[in-house]
């Protein structure tokens, strides 16, 4: 009996058509974001901040700071934004510096504080 179930299962996965089995054919995920420049980088930037002081994931006084610089970078062979900023009002000097790190289309990738 568990032969027979076997046969007709193995023997059902010939009639299925090639592409239901291959996920890989027949879709797109759209075409490629264009990149942004340094000025919505740095707008892009400051919304994530602002979603993390809003989430309570970092410090509220962090709104209210501007990026000391926002550049393009090599990461791994990928170009990212990083949007950098400095915050005297934080106690512990390791975290009074905020990295943003973005795609090239501006959309949020992490936050850290050691720019890695």
């Amino acid at each position: 009996m568990k032969t027979l179930a076997a046969t007709l299962v193995l023997s059902s996965l010939f009639f299925i058509s090639p592409t239901i089995v291959m996920a890989g054919t027949g879709h797109d995920h759209g075409p490629a974001k264009a990149p942004v420049n340094q000025e919505v980088a740095e707008k892009n930037a400051g919304k994530a901040i602002a979603g993390l002081v809003e989430r309570d994931k970092i410090d509220k006084s962090w709104s209210s700071i501007k990026a000391s610089s926002v550049e393009q970078k090599l990461y791994q062979g990928k170009p990212e934004w990083v949007a950098i900023y400095d915050n005297k009002k934080i106690a512990d000097t390791s975290k009074q510096k905020l990295y943003v790190f973005l795609t090239p289309a501006g959309e949020y990738i992490a936050v850290n504080y050691t720019g890695n």
